[in-house]
Formats: structure tokens, sequence, C-alpha cells
């Protein structure tokens, strides 16, 4: 038997299946469409539903990543266009295509939504690409590369006390062991630390680079519940930016995923698994300060993005690992966190809960 369940929004709505790739460190024989296509057929196989059904598409990547302009639009043919659907894309993670389907069936304008995500990270030097997100004036010319600015947060939080290096140690170690029971993750089990990326961090501390696709179905309503056995009802959703410049923040805090999980009714009763983007493992230390996540909360039981780290997926993932595991009755009420630019600049936080049993 189900239980009531209340919302905040105007229409109820649940991811009702999750599929994702292999996350695997090359797939040069591999096109986009080719990666993609198949975890597509996945996630509508696991609802019954066929591509015509679906009410909106909204799929999430980088042209900086394949590059070349308006690269998305030949994914579009792993989905079907033809006859025309309700599409739409974001240049960013997967996570932000979720959100954008999610406000689009809350408008009445669809009831189901296919939202899919993919990244090839492996044909170029991401820690190269990523300079380009920064401030075009004052540190893109000094090209500080992804790592390096992760580094200077892990030494602020190292110098605040808040850690060390052996901690950080630890959480590549759980992280890469709880990887051990996810098929899909690109580094699992033992793992060595390894030398100095930029100190204090480690290989171990860094997240694989590597390609992969994942994609979720959202569903409103009683639909969602014809759709899948266990619905993972979207119960609060929000994400928040903070400044683009990295002297004006506090590098060892997130407020704006505080503030994300304020408004998404986060801190409204307790959670017992918690999916956090933390691409390096330094950023879990924050995210969990910041999400308020006491020691009795699974974090990253699929292993997380220091077990695989698609770009552009990476977050959307960790929406679907926190939905599947409501599906299978592993968690009641889960966080998942979804981050974008340097040093936890962009956050989004989603809150999913199962019918009460």
């Amino acid at each position: 038997m189900t239980g009531p369940r209340t919302s905040r929004y105007a229409r109820d709505v649940a991811v009702v299946a999750f599929a994702q790739s292999d996350h695997l460190r090359r797939t040069d024989e591999l096109s986009e469409v080719e990666m993609v296509m198949p975890v597509l057929h996945q996630v509508l196989a696991a609802t019954g539903l066929k591509a015509g059904e679906i009410g909106f598409t909204c799929s999430g990547s980088s042209d900086y990543l394949a590059g070349r302009a308006f690269s998305f639009t030949m994914t579009l043919d792993g989905v079907g266009a033809w006859p025309p659907i309700s599409e739409s894309h974001v240049e960013m993670d997967g996570a932000w295509a979720l959100y954008e389907a999610w406000v689009k069936i809350q408008t009445g304008e669809a009831d189901t939504a296919l939202v899919y995500s993919y990244g090839k990270s492996s044909p170029g030097s991401v820690r190269d690409v990523l300079t380009r997100q920064l401030d075009p004036y004052y540190l893109a010319p000094l090209w500080p590369d992804s790592v390096a600015l992760a580094a200077l947060q892990a030494q602020a939080l190292v110098d605040a006390g808040e850690t060390d290096e052996p901690a950080l140690a630890a959480i590549a170690a759980r992280s890469r062991a709880d990887a051990g029971a996810n098929p899909h993750a690109q580094l699992r089990g033992a793992v060595p630390q390894g030398d100095y990326q930029v100190r204090p961090l480690r290989t171990g501390d860094c997240p694989p680079v590597g390609d992969g696709v994942a994609a979720v179905v959202l569903a409103a309503g009683d639909l969602a519940r014809q759709l899948c056995d266990r619905p993972a009802w979207i119960t609060g959703i929000d994400h928040r930016i903070e400044a683009h410049g990295l002297g004006l923040r506090d590098l060892t805090d997130s407020p704006s995923t505080r503030i994300a999980a304020q408004h998404a009714g986060l801190f409204d009763a307790p959670v017992d698994t918690a999916e956090l983007h933390a691409p390096f493992s330094s950023q879990e230390v924050v995210l969990r300060k910041a999400l308020a996540l006491g020691d009795t909360v699974a974090v990253n039981p699929s292993g997380g993005a220091l077990a695989a780290n698609p770009m552009m997926a990476a977050g959307l993932i960790r929406i679907g690992e926190a939905a599947a595991r409501i599906h299978r009755g592993a968690s009641d009420r889960a966080v998942a966190h979804a981050t974008s630019g340097p040093c936890l600049q962009q956050n989004l936080v989603a809150v999913l809960e199962g019918d009460t049993r």
C-alpha cells in the first residue's frame, strides 16, 4: 500500500526510469549517436513507451567537447525526430535539462519527458578545455586548469582544518570500493592514490576522464504510477549560482548549494541517500557541510564522480542513481546534487521520495 505524499508544486512529477552506458576511458569507435541510441532504447523499454508517446524531449551536452557548433542536433537521429517532436537542449549537464523538462511538465504542456545527456571527453584535454569557462579578462589568460583550481579549494579546506590528506584519501577509497557494485563505473575497487596532480590532490582525489551517456524518463501524477512500480517523486528541486570571480568566494563553503537545498525542502526531513556530484574528493567535504549530511546517510553508494565522471552527464547520473535506489526500495528519501563551473560555482539540488510503504 502507498500512503499520501504532499507536494509543494502544481503537479507531482517523478523519475520513472533511468539508464546509463558503461563509462569508458575512450570510445573512439563510436559516434555520439551510436553512444546515445542504446541508452535511449533501454530507458524507453523500461517504461513501455515509444518515442512518439513522449511529450517533451530535452538534452544536455557541450559543443566545446565535440569541437563543433550545434553538435547536439546529430543525436536527435538517435531519438527519432520525425514525425516532429517537442524538443529542447541546454548547453549544460543533463541535470539542468531535467530541470527544464520538469518545468515543462509543471506548465501542463507535457505529461512525460525524455531527458538525456552525453559527453565524449576523450578526444581532447579536458583540463585545458574547462579553462574556457573562466572569467575571460583576469583568470582565463592565466590558464589555470580545473585540477589546479580544485587544488586551491582543497588547500583552503586543509588550511581551515576541515580536512587533511588522509581524510581525502579515505573518501576516494570509499568511493572506488562502493563502485565495485556498479557495473557501469569506469573505475572500480581498490585504486592507488598515486602521485600528486597538484598538491594536495593526488590522482585518486581527481575524477577519471571518460565518455558516457545517461537518460531518464519523467512522468506526472497517476501516469507515473502506471509506468513504474515505485516512482521517485521529485518533491523539491532548485539551482543557484555563485560569483564568477573565485576571489569573491569562500572556497571552503557552498552557500549556493545550501540555498538550493533549502528551497528544495531538503531540511524538512532526514534523507537516507545522497548522490553528490563531487568530481574531487575535497568537494565532498564542502557539500556534506552545505547539505548538513550526517554519518548515517549513504553518500555516493554508486561510487560517484570519482568512479565515473562523463562530462555533461555526471550530474544527471546522480539524479538517476538516487531515483534507481528509490525504485528498488533501497531508499525512501534521497538528495541528488549536480554542479557546473570551477570549484562548485553552480549547484542544483533535487529531493526525491518514494511512496510510503
